[in-house]
């Protein structure tokens, strides 16, 4: 035996015995990707160097003998260098999706691969197992949800991206009627949260830090929590019934909602803060965006958020039925602006309008929703912009409308939309809606710092404000209103971090660093067309006359069969794949090496192992495997240099008989570039 030293602690091995193995004996991980117990030394990826005492060269761990005496360090500034290099160049020739785009683009980072691949299988208690590690709304947000994940699918170069959203709500339904999924809560802690707020953030927040252990308690000042989604979402399109069972079941969790209580009115903010540990403000942005035009003082006029807000008390029994007469025109061109002239029809308006200033193709509002308004009798008057509300004895009558052309493209490439000097129309109308954005409304005193456009300032890796214990996420901070989607993205990630904050050591949130391939290098042209399946919605003229839900959504057949027309995009061995986890570790930036990369496709020579040479980092461990301990050999480094790859040598049937027992080379990949196939 000798010894030796790892980073100053005293270490013991064999003589002979190579560095990285003793390591490990002694409780000292080095990073490796091309090493195994179980075949030879190669030395290839060059993760394992270290530093030795009186050395003037780095040593690989893997292949350095130990001697007595010897002082190694694993972690010094030139050891750490020369890793982060043969980390970035290994990636920049990587080409492979560590994560599917759907999840890469959806703002809570659900894993919609793993899901879809459940709903597949029929394993829909599975699919809202996975759904619930990011979102807690699962039922709801799928039907309201305007789905990036599905602008970025992969399956659009096909034919049409799969309907991911519908698949959401379709399993979430399943779950709400059979109740099958429990989540697993930590052991109480002790510390206890303040929520402010019971909208899509503030339940996320909730929900996450009391399955963590800690005592949670909810203010809002609405009579009913679920913020926009009850409040800004029309039953039409989110029945309230399932917003309320999903609520209910954060409820069972012992989260306790203090409602009809607004902070400054009826509780004050530091009452609240000094009843806990860590408070959260998730307040959201309630106050409708003025256009800034003369008129709007007139009776008649209202917000997009406080019109739909009425629409909602009204269907709920709370309120009254909003007075809008026959004539309505809705300003704006997002969901908001939908949202407000659907429920008008619905109301019984014989005329509603909607002004938008540019084109339809850019409208941000759902193509499904601005379609569906049509089928119901909204009549758009695109490049027309309101510049006057007109009325008389303080009440609307009508509306001046500007003519606009589009212009030159602006700084975000969309083309802007310039006024046609003296070119205008008029309406007349009873109601003007403003559905252009929506921002903070809180008179009271957080205690904390606003940026100039009013949005309280948090942190945007730690979601602290200057209060210290408080922290703030959603829609009343820093950027404004989004999607509710992108809130609850941002209130699970605060969970984390306020949880960490509770633990004693604040942990601020890191964007995980992925391996991205760019779809336009992938050959889509030999699938299958597989059709979308399609939504069967109510007829426009049944379903304009009530608030009732106007689709079912998917049938379960249905739902199956749409989710088997996933390309399954992301890497099947992320979750265990060795390099990314290395990678993690550094400050990569592989983009700084790019260059020409391999080009290669997938190959089954073997019949029931797929080989992506896009992903392999020619550590040769599925070749020496093969050769040591299959004593196979089929596997060899063919071709010389950049264009090296690893390919099956000499195959014939027994070899291909062998490979379907075998696996041995599927299991030590270290990058997840060979799959077993079933």
């Amino acid at each position: 035996m000798v010894k030796f030293k790892i980073n100053g602690i005293e270490c013991t091995a064999e003589e002979g015995e190579f560095l990285l193995s003793a390591a490990k004996k002694n409780g000292i991980d080095i990073p490796n990707l091309c090493n195994h117990p179980s075949v030879g030394v190669y030395g290839s990826c060059g993760l394992c160097l270290v530093e030795a005492s009186h050395t003037p060269k780095l040593l690989r761990a893997c292949a350095t003998a130990v001697t007595d005496g010897m002082e190694i360090k694993t972690e010094t500034p030139r050891v750490k260098r020369a890793r982060k290099i043969a980390l970035e160049l290994l990636m920049s020739d990587h080409s492979g999706d560590c994560i599917g785009p759907c999840s890469l683009n959806c703002p809570a980072g659900t894993d919609c691969q793993g899901y879809v691949k459940k709903i597949a299988l029929g394993d829909m208690h599975g699919a809202v197992e996975i759904i619930k590690d990011k979102l807690p709304l699962p039922a709801s947000i799928g039907r309201v949800c305007p789905h990036p994940c599905e602008r970025a699918c992969r399956r659009a170069n096909v034919e049409a991206p799969i309907s991911i959203a519908t698949l959401k709500y379709f399993a979430a339904d399943r779950d709400l009627s059979e109740n099958t999924y429990k989540p697993t809560k930590c052991a109480p802690t002790g510390k206890r949260v303040s929520i402010i707020g019971a909208g899509p953030a503030g339940l996320t927040a909730a929900y996450f830090l009391s399955l963590s252990g800690h005592s949670v308690t909810v203010y809002d000042a609405m009579p009913k929590a679920g913020g926009m989604l009850r409040y800004g979402i029309p039953a039409y399109r989110l029945p309230k019934n399932i917003l309320d069972a999903e609520i209910a079941l954060i409820a069972e969790l012992g989260v306790e909602f203090k409602l009809n209580t607004k902070i400054g009115r009826d509780i004050s903010f530091e009452m609240v803060r000094s009843a806990a540990d860590a408070t959260v403000i998730a307040v959201g942005a309630w106050r409708s965006m003025s256009m800034r035009i003369p008129g709007e003082e007139l009776d008649g006029v209202r917000g997009g958020i406080d019109f739909l807000r009425e629409v909602s008390l009204y269907n709920s029994g709370e309120g009254e039925k909003p007075e809008i007469g026959d004539n309505v025109l809705i300003c704006g061109g997002g969901n908001t602006a939908m949202d407000a002239c659907r429920s008008a029809v619905r109301l019984g308006a014989e005329n509603v309008y909607v002004a938008y200033r540019r084109t339809r193709a850019e409208m941000p509002a759902d193509p499904e929703e601005i379609e569906q308004a049509i089928e119901e009798g909204v009549k758009f008057r695109f490049l027309q912009n309101p510049i006057e509300i007109l009325g008389e004895d303080g009440k609307v009558t009508g509306a001046k409308l500007q003519v606009m052309e589009l212009g030159e493209p602006d700084a975000s490439g969309r083309r802007s939309p310039v006024a046609v000097e003296g070119k205008f129309e008029h309406l007349d109308l009873d109601t003007v809606i403003e559905a252009i954005g929506q921002t903070l409304d809180f008179s009271g005193d957080f205690g904390v710092e606003y940026n100039k456009r009013g949005y309280i300032c948090a942190d945007e890796a730690s979601f602290a404000t200057a209060a210290e214990g408080v922290f703030a996420i959603g829609d009343a901070t820093n950027r404004g209103a989004s999607i509710a989607i992108e809130a609850i993205g941002e209130a699970n990630r605060a969970a984390r971090v306020i949880d960490s904050y509770l633990a004693g050591e604040t942990v601020p949130y890191k964007k995980p660093f992925v391996s991205e391939q760019k779809a336009s290098d992938i050959d889509f042209s030999g699938y299958e067309k597989k059709p979308r399946e399609q939504v069967v919605f109510r007829p426009a003229d049944e379903r304009k006359k009530d608030f009732c839900a106007i689709t079912d959504g998917l049938t379960e057949s249905q739902a199956i069969a749409e989710a088997k027309r996933c390309l399954e995009c992301g890497c099947h061995d992320y979750s265990d794949c060795r390099l990314i986890r290395e990678a993690r570790k550094e400050d990569l930036d592989p983009a700084r090496l790019a260059g020409e990369k391999n080009r290669h496709k997938k190959e089954q020579r073997l019949v029931c192992i797929e080989r992506d040479n896009g992903k392999c980092i020619l550590c040769s461990l599925c070749v020496r495997t093969c050769s040591e301990n299959a004593k196979r050999g089929l596997l060899g480094l063919v071709g010389r240099g950049f264009d090296t790859v690893i390919k099956p040598e000499f195959i014939g049937t027994n070899a291909i008989a062998d490979c379907k027992s075998c696996r041995l080379c599927v299991d030590i990949c270290p990058t997840g570039a060979l799959k077993f196939i079933d």
